[in-house]
């Protein structure tokens, strides 16, 4: 992600800036706590005086500085899933590119229907994001007459969860839906494994990575994961995807959050050309959500948008992550993907409405 906000700033200069302004890009390591993520927004904003925050990722992370990046009125663009994020978007400055954490747990309720499950459970680690998967997964489930066996909330950071995993299936479901992190994933699908339970596991993207199916080894094979999908076949997504190529030397497609990355800075640069450069953040938040939706004419890049802007068009920006058509709470409306660990690798199977 980060080094997606820094190529896309660096085509927002060569094609001359926003408004005649160039981007800086200011980093600093949230190292996903709270605390940490804290001290370094605060730094951003007192001491580096910057417009805008990008990138946020952790839930937990992103509620701690949103509060204090609203009252200073900082544009703040997030991927974080948490729907605790609507109640802090008070002077609408927040914009979140994907989707809050309890349609993640729809998607893979929708999965695990898609692929014939009848007796399921769920396991959510007890945070904003793990507790949203596991709600949305048993509504989604509960609506569509599948039985839900059991749901167990784990506390985090544990060296162990055999009691939790054997109070998940002991109803002997089919399939155990995770809202999980890496590292507690890790610890639970090798420790089911360990004892013999007979079930099939399913979590968010975020959990089923290169390094869970090194750690689990050929015990990953059918781990089933729901994701975003990027705007794959767009020309935004092609132009991302070639720099991105170029400057970390990996294929781009299963990194739906660098696609994003990459459109912050491009929709926030086009927010500032159609303001005139304001120094109002609460005009160009409002610029920013007349130049990412219809009406008006497709664009895939800020330099296009830039150039028919200046001809006084009306523009919409569609995005390498997909269109980016905000609603009142800053959210963009995401598409998912059911993927399937085979062969060790992550493959898709089908998209999810």
């Amino acid at each position: 992600m980060q080094k997606a906000i820094l190529f896309s700033a660096q085509d927002v200069n060569a094609a001359g800036g926003a408004a005649g302004r160039m981007f800086e890009v200011i980093s600093e390591d949230s190292e996903t706590s709270p605390a940490a993520g804290f001290l370094a927004a605060k730094k951003l904003v007192e001491i580096n005086e910057v417009r805008a925050v990008l990138g946020t990722w952790s839930s937990a992370v992103t509620l701690a500085v949103a509060p204090m990046l609203d009252s200073a009125g900082i544009i703040h663009m997030t991927n974080a899933g948490t729907s605790a994020l609507a109640q802090a978007n008070k002077a609408g400055l927040i914009f979140r590119f994907s989707a809050p954490s309890e349609r993640t747990g729809v998607s893979l309720a929708q999965g695990a229907i898609a692929q014939g499950f009848k007796r399921i459970a769920i396991m959510g680690i007890n945070n904003a994001s793990g507790r949203e998967v596991a709600e949305g997964a048993r509504k989604a489930l509960e609506a569509a007459g599948v039985e839900v066996v059991s749901e167990v909330i784990y506390q985090p950071d544990q060296p162990s969860y055999r009691s939790e995993i054997q109070q998940a299936v002991v109803g002997k479901p089919e399939v155990l839906i995770l809202g999980s992190f890496l590292p507690d994933m890790t610890i639970i699908v090798r420790e089911a494994i360990q004892s013999g339970a007979n079930v099939k596991f399913m979590a968010p993207a975020w959990a089923v990575t290169p390094k869970l199916i090194e750690a689990i080894g050929p015990g990953s094979e059918g781990i089933m994961s729901a994701d975003y999908v990027s705007a794959h076949g767009t020309p935004a997504y092609s132009a991302f995807a070639k720099r991105f190529e170029d400057a970390v030397g990996s294929d781009p497609s299963g990194n739906y959050y660098a696609s994003c990355a990459y459109d912050m800075v491009q929709s926030l640069a086009l927010a500032f050309e159609a303001a005139g450069g304001s120094d109002d953040n609460t005009v160009i938040a409002n610029a920013l959500r007349e130049v990412s939706s219809p009406p008006g004419q497709t664009v895939s890049s800020f330099a296009e948008g830039k150039r028919l802007l200046k001809e006084g068009e009306k523009i919409n920006y569609e995005g390498a992550s997909g269109p980016l058509d905000f609603d009142d709470k800053g959210d963009v409306e995401a598409l998912f993907k059911l993927s399937v660990v085979s062969n060790g690798e992550v493959q898709q199977v089908r998209v999810l409405k």
